[in-house]
């Protein structure tokens, strides 16, 4: 992360707040108990919907229930693992609305602030006593539908399917015809999720491109690529007889038949990422993934 990357909010305190919470309920009652309470220290309202609401019954009690999350409050806080925040960061991609996520999962890589620091993380968030990070995402059309990522889009074959079969073009040129489990395209935040448990290469956050990577690949010439960002990525099933499954930073959204093809676009500022000053990038490798830093 470069001082580039940041946008310095330090002062500007939220007056509305919504908020995103982990898929099981008890994990995050105490921290939606007490981000409701210093919200109102700070005069912060917080909005949740009817859904949000009746997944926590009595814990949200001081929270307003709405039928539609509005689309620029002051910020979007966010109790849960990485799949929680990148659920809220895909709901306000394309706006200035910053994403404070409190880590309630197992790693938490882009999470500003963890589940012990819960009193301090809330009073900064409310109080805009952090920094926000332009993230960049991916762009994919899925039938009728565009479909932004925040991590990544990936190509996988069905469980008990034939090995798929996928050819892939950059910059208008094929590059290779791969007989592999999947392939994935990651930006550089996401470059520590799926990229890097099929052994990618980790981009550091502020870096300009995304990386194209494989899954079991059947060959000894696929590598990871990295991708200059305007070069597009084109994915095309030349299988004969399966589908591959199509997800958005880990969430299924479509599939990809064969003889069809899908391209994937990397775009700048796509949302934005609340962090607290002074956490660079590599202390957080170091954190989160220690026993790759020796």
């Amino acid at each position: 992360m470069s001082a580039a990357d940041h946008q310095k909010r330090s002062g500007v305190a939220a007056k509305t707040a919504v908020v995103f919470t982990h898929t099981k309920p008890p994990d995050t009652a105490e921290a939606l108990r007490a981000a409701i309470a210093v919200a109102r220290r700070n005069g912060c309202q917080l909005l949740m919907t009817d859904e949000e609401i009746g997944k926590h019954g009595e814990a949200a009690a001081g929270a307003k229930a709405v039928d539609a999350l509005p689309d620029r409050p002051g910020l979007c806080l966010a109790l849960g693992g990485d799949g929680t925040i990148l659920r809220a960061l895909r709901h306000y991609a394309g706006t200035d609305v910053p994403v404070f996520g409190i880590n309630y999962g197992t790693i938490g890589f882009i999470a500003a602030a963890e589940a012990e620091e819960l009193e301090e993380g809330l009073a900064r968030a409310f109080n805009g006593e952090y920094e926000v990070i332009a993230l960049p995402g991916l762009k994919a059309t899925v039938g009728e539908t565009e479909v932004t990522a925040v991590n990544d889009v990936s190509f996988t074959r069905r469980p008990h399917h034939r090995v798929a079969e996928l050819s892939y073009s950059l910059g208008g040129r094929e590059v290779g015809h791969v007989r592999c489990d999947g392939l994935v395209a990651a930006t550089p935040v996401g470059s520590t999720g799926y990229n890097l448990a099929n052994s990618g290469p980790i981009l550091a956050w502020g870096v300009e491109g995304y990386v194209v990577s494989f899954i079991a690949p059947h060959t000894l010439t696929a590598r990871a690529l990295v991708v200059a960002p305007d070069d597009v990525l084109h994915v095309e099933n030349v299988g004969e007889r399966d589908a591959v499954d199509i997800a958005q930073d880990g969430a299924p959204i479509g599939e990809l038949n064969p003889g069809e093809s899908i391209d994937v676009r990397f775009r700048n500022g796509v949302a934005c990422l609340a962090q607290l000053e002074g956490e660079t990038f590599y202390s957080r490798i170091r954190e989160k993934f220690g026993r790759l830093a020796y």
